[in-house]
């Protein structure tokens, strides 16, 4: 009997110490949706899941102070477009942080709302449209918009 008490003991003493450790934490790899996070150039990588097609594009490049936008793609034309306009980023407690948009010279808002996850350390996020969830873009950042495609929108501005 006073070997089933002892090992008793020595089981609820190593139990004790074996237990799992909640002090640690776990790294951090991604970001708030802030504009100082988003600030910066974003090219679309892949657009529901699947790269663009080849001659199509679309990077866009965020200013912070100014929560305006430049975007360059090229989707519905065979020319290069020079977009403008301002954004603004709202955190919604049901589902998460929320980018919505305005073009400049009275040309609307954009299509969608979009989800924003993802915002990874890596420099990567996921967009996923409010109000269709099969619409889904992923951005890489990168640091600046090619020459040639700032050329190609030049020439088609003027």
């Amino acid at each position: 009997m006073k070997n089933i008490f002892r090992l008793m003991a020595l089981f609820a003493f190593v139990l004790c110490f074996s237990s799992c450790n909640d002090d640690e934490e776990t790294p951090v790899t991604s970001l708030p949706v802030t504009a100082a996070n988003l600030n910066g150039t974003w090219q679309l990588s892949e657009w529901n899941g699947k790269p663009l097609a080849e001659g199509t594009y679309c990077y866009i490049t965020f200013n912070r102070r100014e929560l305006t936008f430049e975007m360059y793609q090229k989707f519905d034309s065979m020319y290069a477009r020079y977009i403008t306009g301002s954004f603004s980023i709202e955190n919604d407690p049901y589902l998460g942080y929320i980018i919505s948009g305005e073009y400049d010279f009275g040309n609307g808002d954009w299509n969608n709302d979009y989800i924003v996850t993802d915002l990874l350390l890596t420099g990567s996020m996921t967009w996923t449209a409010k109000d269709d969830d099969s619409d889904i873009n992923k951005y890489v950042r990168c640091k600046k918009v090619p020459v040639s495609i700032l050329e190609e929108a030049r020439i088609d501005m003027n």
